[in-house]
């Protein structure tokens, strides 16, 4: 049961997401498609991973991953900064264009929260408190 609520609303809040995203990024000149709105989601989940950990969770080549960040960069969504431990390394940091768009998902979050609110009293509300 609770199960099944989780997916619905982790479902209705995915597609206000995508809907927003679709309305405002259009096929043009630095927008994201399907893969790298994918990837860069990877991204900020894995918190400023290296290029090999972003291909080892993916589970993919690492030149295959260095393609895909090379594309994120010259689109403006993420950077590769050296790493305060070892200057060898790089981390994938994500820009202000990034949270720009992810304004857009928690966006989508707090409105269905608020849906969300409007169903229920403030006694089972504060139950979700946990």
């Amino acid at each position: 049961m609770l199960e099944e609520h989780i997916i619905r609303i982790t479902d209705k809040i995915h597609l206000q997401f995508y809907r927003r995203l679709f309305s405002i990024i259009k096929e043009r000149e630095g927008s994201l498609t399907a893969m790298e709105v994918f990837a860069v989601e990877v991204i900020h989940s894995l918190g400023a991973p290296t290029v090999s950990e972003f291909a080892d969770f993916l589970g993919i080549s690492r030149p295959g991953a260095s393609y895909k960040v090379a594309s994120l960069i010259q689109k403006g969504y993420i950077v590769k900064e050296a790493s305060e431990d070892d200057k060898r390394e790089f981390r994938l940091r994500l820009t202000e264009k990034y949270y720009n768009y992810i304004g857009l998902y928690e966006d989508g979050v707090r409105e269905y929260v608020r849906e969300v609110e409007e169903q229920f009293t403030p006694e089972q509300l504060t139950s979700f408190d946990g």
